[in-house]
């Protein structure tokens, strides 16, 4: 099968399957809504901060405060491109039409990521743009320095997200085994670390840190943190992190059967 053929099958899956398709539009909602929500709260409440917040104050940043479920929704949608093949049998279906399973394995991270890099865009510059007009006098504007590269950042980011999860489900090849270690791995595991002293500094190279320092204008080393890495770096970061798992995914995909 031509690779134009695989992508126009793995687009038909994920838009006539209800549940992907809406873990992304929740993405964006839920990232959208409670980033407003936290920035009207924040610009009713800015003078009550402490002098240092006030001064290192992200107001890009402050947009995307809904990332954190913005990200769980990603998640899900990354595993569930994968897992429901597995969970309905579809798999063996999808095999002995494309025979060559690094092509059908490229073009489900193709069309994923794709939809998670427009979806993830659409989240960026909604969230940005609302709240900085709740954040009133405090905000800032798209011009502002490193303000565009942290708004399409979001993009970036939750694309390399998808295709991490992607990666993750293919080796383990459950959907709720896939949603429950991802959730574990990206959004618990790198706050766990976070709270102690010793281990800081490895939670800093988990892919949800790593990779968010791309949505930052701030340096974190303005509040006293110490950063080992740029936003870009950050990115470099999370994108070998997903590499990683693409490549964990496709080692499994040829050589288990279906």
């Amino acid at each position: 099968m031509a690779y134009a053929a695989v992508l126009r099958s793995e687009w038909t899956k994920i838009r006539t399957v209800a549940s992907t398709s809406w873990t992304l539009a929740t993405a964006l909602l839920v990232t959208v809504a409670i980033g407003a929500g936290l920035c009207a709260v924040v610009n009713a409440t800015f003078d009550d901060m402490p002098q240092t917040a006030r001064v290192t104050f992200d107001a890009t940043q402050m947009s995307f405060s809904g990332m954190l479920l913005g990200q769980l929704a990603v998640l899900v949608f990354g595993a569930m491109v994968v897992g429901s093949e597995y969970g309905t049998g579809m798999i063996r279906t999808s095999l002995a039409a494309v025979p060559r399973r690094g092509a059908l394995l490229l073009g489900k991270l193709t069309v994923a990521t794709a939809l998670a890099l427009v979806v993830g865009l659409a989240t960026g510059f909604l969230s940005f743009f609302l709240g900085q007009a709740l954040l009133g006098d405090h905000g800032t504007g798209l011009g502002g320095e490193n303000v565009l590269r942290a708004v399409t950042g979001v993009g970036l980011y939750l694309a390399l997200l998808a295709a991490f999860a992607i990666g993750a489900s293919m080796m383990l090849r459950n959907s709720a085994a896939s949603i429950s270690l991802l959730i574990t791995f990206v959004l618990i595991l790198p706050i766990v670390l976070s709270v102690v002293d010793a281990t800081r500094k490895i939670a800093s190279y988990l892919p949800s840190q790593a990779g968010s320092a791309i949505m930052q204008t701030v340096s974190a080393s303005a509040d006293g943190q110490d950063v080992p890495y740029g936003p870009w770096g950050g990115l470099g970061i999370m994108a070998l992190w997903s590499l990683a798992a693409v490549a964990g995914g496709y080692l499994t995909l040829v050589k288990r059967d279906a």
